[in-house]
């Protein structure tokens, strides 16, 4: 699909090098392609990804690498640190491929990361973007018992489509996730993200804005799909800025904070979310 002119315009980024990291750690920012890795790179900021960089998962719309991990991963604390320091990070995002092989899922991971974190500076703030963890929900309570500043688990596509490209995990179940973490860590702030582009309507993700409401989840990202690779997903539509605009004051109206556009992701300078 040929991108429209307002989207070419937009994805005229900055160069990054990964390079220039003080020690090699693996980033979604680069893994995933994401399109805005230049300008988050050129502002010294980056989001963590744990767990090493194959996924167990086969979503249809994710450029990491799919397949069999190593056994245990690496620790990664000590360059997620040096990291932190060469970036003078005052917030951080950790995220994780999904590591259905390992008994917590990960979480254990998370949590030495984010004590690892706090020993360094304790005022540094921490978003976990976290997997489903096969919604085991010890090792859900595992990760929220250290108090992250933001607890996010992306749904990624509307109820309708979600098992066409998401044929290994369960929205309503993931819903759950998000439900069940705010009404027991009152203290967190509770986010996820879609991804449009992908088949949805207009109508099902204002239904969509309209039940996270109502699950009193906190704040929502809204962003266009981008085909990262001709063996992903093929997009569907682009969404007009005019659409996005709608999400933002539908969510206004519906009493939740809704960040919309283009290139818009669930961790791109995430701390923004509360300015």
């Amino acid at each position: 699909m040929k991108y429209p002119k307002f989207l070419i315009n937009s994805v005229r980024k900055k160069s990054y090098d990964a390079n220039s990291l003080p020690m090699p750690v693996n980033t979604v920012c680069v893994e995933a392609k994401c399109p805005n890795r230049g300008e988050c790179f050129s502002k010294k900021t980056v989001t963590f990804l744990l767990l090493g960089n194959i996924c167990t998962r086969n979503c249809g719309f994710c450029n990491i690498a799919k397949g069999k991990p190593e056994s245990s991963p690496i620790d990664e604390r000590e360059a997620i640190i040096e990291t932190i320091k060469h970036f003078g990070l005052k917030y951080v995002v950790l995220t994780s491929v999904t590591r259905d092989d390992l008994k917590d899922g990960g979480a254990s991971v998370f949590v030495s990361v984010m004590k690892a974190i706090r020993t360094y500076n304790p005022t540094i703030k921490i978003e976990v973007l976290v997997p489903d963890f096969k919604y085991n929900y010890d090792s859900i309570n595992l990760v929220c018992n250290e108090n992250p500043f933001v607890f996010n688990h992306n749904l990624e596509l509307a109820p309708r489509i979600f098992s066409t490209y998401r044929p290994m995990g369960n929205f309503d179940k993931s819903l759950e996730i998000l439900d069940y973490v705010k009404r027991h860590y009152a203290n967190i702030h509770i986010k996820t993200g879609i991804m449009v582009g992908l088949g949805e309507t207009k109508k099902e993700i204002l239904e969509l804005i309209e039940l996270l409401r109502k699950k009193e989840i906190d704040s929502l990202t809204i962003g266009q799909y981008l085909q990262p690779n001709k063996s992903l997903a093929e997009i569907k539509r682009f969404v007009s800025p005019e659409e996005y605009l709608e999400y933002e004051q539908a969510g206004r109206d519906f009493g939740i904070k809704v960040i919309a556009g283009p290139l818009v992701r669930s961790s791109y300078m995430a701390e923004n979310i509360f300015n």
